[in-house]
């Protein structure tokens, strides 16, 4: 996905209530902001990486109605992490008891948190590096467990917390481990 940033900052910082808006208002474009403040635009992603991020989300929404652990989300859901970015993960989960605690006006919005466990599936025209930088900041704003996914060279990077990243060659599944218990995904269909 080719992103583009716009700093705004020496005009004007948008409050969360404004950047939401804005999101709201050009609902055919898709924005993160960075810390920093910075928008993020983010053009579409093609048919074949749609397809796999469904798949993605799909499985791991399955395994969650058996489970009835949190509450699945897809890469069109904004988190407002603490460190002050919105992002939105490819596919992200969220323990029940933190997205209950939230308020409605919270969960209708860009909910103030950061999900568990978050999946991002580069797409063809995405920076590895960028990738890696966006699944850090995930790391460091609360994700527990993390996988980004490599289809260019069927690669994982699996991030848990205060660990070094684990990478894998050509894995055919990957296990929710203790975060998502009984979550495999299959990444035959991903690949």
């Amino acid at each position: 996905m080719t992103a583009l940033t716009v700093n705004f900052n020496s005009i004007i910082n948008l409050t969360d209530d404004q950047f939401y808006q804005l999101c709201q208002d050009n609902e055919t474009l898709k924005f993160e902001r960075n810390a920093q403040g910075e928008i993020i635009i983010m053009s579409p992603v093609g048919g074949e990486t749609g397809n796999r991020n469904a798949g993605v989300t799909a499985q791991l929404w399955i395994w969650n109605e058996g489970s009835k652990l949190g509450k699945v989300f897809d890469s069109s859901t904004g988190f407002k992490l603490p460190n002050g970015a919105d992002r939105s993960p490819d596919a992200a989960w969220v323990r029940l008891e933190r997205w209950d605690a939230l308020t409605q006006e919270q969960k209708d919005k860009f909910p103030p948190l950061c999900p568990d466990f978050a999946i991002e599936l580069l797409s063809p025209s995405d920076s590895l590096t960028e990738a890696r930088d966006k699944m850090k900041e995930y790391m460091e704003n609360g994700v527990l467990l993390g996988w980004l996914l490599n289809r260019r060279n069927r690669q994982v990077e699996i991030y848990r917390q205060g660990q070094e990243v684990e990478i894998l060659d050509h894995p055919t599944s990957l296990s929710g481990e203790d975060i998502l218990p009984g979550f495999v995904l299959n990444l035959a269909a991903i690949w």
